[in-house]
């Protein structure tokens, strides 16, 4: 088992699963506590990487593509501060970290993790009901319905058609934005049979965010809602979730599987010459992976 335990947080990997804790530090996200606890299964990661500053250092974790909901909701536009698969590491604990990414590499080499996109959730994403209130309105989802009401900030237009209840049945697609610069953020719902986009100020589906403290919060009602949703990888060629009954048609292999064996063979020659992996581990992953070319 490794575990690094930080002010920013707890990482633990025991072999099969790592367990992310936010720290109590006052510096710790709203949002990051907010989510709480994350429990990261192995094949659900792409790679782990340390950076290592003056002061402090940071952990991050890769995460395989459509595996977490909180990703795809947000795009890849979750900010630093906010990111429950970073780690900021004091520089006196600089060899625990590394020795925290060697186990975690070592076990993904063993397992034969590989790289490439999933084609289904392997995170369950926030649990419900959850309700979020910031921007010009609040977010409520209870797992079958998304509720959007709004207050005295709300542009008038779009306050008078009242609260918005959608069904999930309905909702064909879920983003995240944080505000930046000078224009401002939203949470948006793409709806079955919706006109086109419009600014999210006048969207009745869309909740306008101006970069305050809980506006990241926003992001979990949008992975909840994400979890429960059809994965991206199961739609059909128009974008639009598949019929029910529909089989989805799995993506040709390319030559980018076999660059990723090549990566993984020089890794493990790494790990070998470091010391981490034995004779015969390295034997052992070495013939697991040259059979898969």
């Amino acid at each position: 088992m490794a575990e690094i335990i930080q002010k920013d947080g707890t990482w633990v990997f025991d072999g099969d699963t790592l367990r992310l804790t936010p720290g109590t530090d006052k510096n710790v996200s709203l949002l990051r506590r907010t989510l709480g606890e994350l429990v990261v299964p192995l094949p659900a990661l792409a790679g782990v990487s340390f950076e290592q500053g003056k002061r402090t250092g940071r952990l991050r974790l890769r995460l395989r593509d459509g595996s977490d909901p909180l990703l795809l909701a947000t795009g890849g536009r979750l900010g630093e501060p906010h990111d429950p698969y970073q780690l900021t590491v004091e520089s006196d604990r600089y060899g625990v970290a590394e020795y925290f990414v060697d186990e975690v590499r070592g076990a993904l080499l063993l397992d034969q993790v590989p790289a490439d996109p999933v084609d289904r959730y392997l995170l369950p994403g926030p649990a419900v009901p959850i309700s979020v209130s910031a921007g010009d309105g609040t977010a409520s989802f209870d797992g079958e319905q998304v509720r959007l009401e709004w207050n005295w900030k709300t542009e008038d237009a779009k306050a008078a058609g009242g609260p918005r209840v959608l069904a999930l049945t309905d909702v064909e697609a879920v983003e995240w934005h944080p505000a930046a610069g000078l224009e401002n953020g939203c949470l948006r719902f793409t709806v079955r049979n919706s006109p086109g986009k419009v600014p999210p100020k006048y969207d009745p589906n869309a909740v306008e965010l101006w970069n305050f403290r809980k506006d990241p919060l926003m992001a979990l009602v949008a992975a909840a809602v994400q979890a429960r949703l059809p994965h991206p990888a199961t739609r059909g060629e128009d974008g639009r979730p598949p019929r029910p009954g529909a089989l989805a048609v799995p993506a040709p292999a390319t030559e980018h599987d076999h660059d990723a064996v090549l990566r993984r063979l020089r890794e493990l020659g790494e790990l070998h010459r470091a010391g981490v992996l034995t004779d015969e581990e390295f034997g052992t992953a070495k013939q697991a992976i040259l059979k898969r070319m």
